[in-house]
């Protein structure tokens, strides 16, 4: 099993970060987090590295149905978007594939939730 879903999309870095936002709006999503990787190598290593951008995003119905399902599964939250540049210029659009977390869970309820983000998780990336 993958624990990512993948996408190379035909669009610039900024605007798919852009298309991302407006998928994950359409599904409930909401970026609760920004990591500009390329930024924070710079600052706290004084390395330069390509555009990488991770987004922590939160559907915040599904997250209150999760938690009550299993109250330690907020330590895999939010769910992770990383959209990053490659060095051959492809622009290419990851997801966390939520299903992946089932091997640390024996719970029904949750495989259903974490099934359920999964669903809309791999809208999101085909729809970009």
């Amino acid at each position: 099993m993958n624990y990512h879903f993948s996408k190379t999309v035909d669009y610039n870095f900024e605007e798919a970060i852009v298309r991302v936002t407006e998928e994950l709006n359409k599904e409930g999503f909401g970026i609760v987090t920004e990591i500009d990787i390329k930024k924070v190598l710079k600052e706290k290593l004084n390395k330069d590295f390509r555009q990488y951008i991770i987004l922590g995003a939160c559907n915040p119905s599904i997250a209150y149905s999760a938690i009550m399902a299993e109250d330690k599964i907020g330590t895999l939250m939010p769910c992770n978007i990383v959209v990053q540049e490659h060095l051959n210029g492809d622009i290419e659009v990851s997801a966390v594939d939520p299903v992946s977390y089932l091997l640390a869970f024996r719970s029904e309820e949750l495989s259903k939730i974490l099934s359920e983000v999964r669903e809309k998780l791999q809208d999101i990336i085909h729809n970009l």
